[in-house]
């Protein structure tokens, strides 16, 4: 006989918690939803010009290998 889903569901969540961990619930963007590309190129073009304009930050990638060709 096997055991109904909502009993080995518990019995994982109390190991689970037993264990040292506890469960959290997190809210991400929506990825289907219209306009959620461009935002994203939005934002990255920004943190891109932020980037560039940075000195230092370029100093450091540059010293730490990143801007590799």
């Amino acid at each position: 006989m096997t055991t109904p889903v909502s009993v080995r569901v518990k019995k994982r969540r109390d190991a689970l918690r037993r264990a040292g961990l506890r469960p959290v619930q997190i809210w991400v963007p929506d990825t289907t939803r219209p306009g959620f590309a461009e935002e994203c190129r939005r934002q990255s073009l920004l943190a891109a010009e932020s980037d560039r304009a940075d000195a230092d930050l370029l100093r450091f990638m540059d010293s730490a290998g990143f801007m590799q060709k």
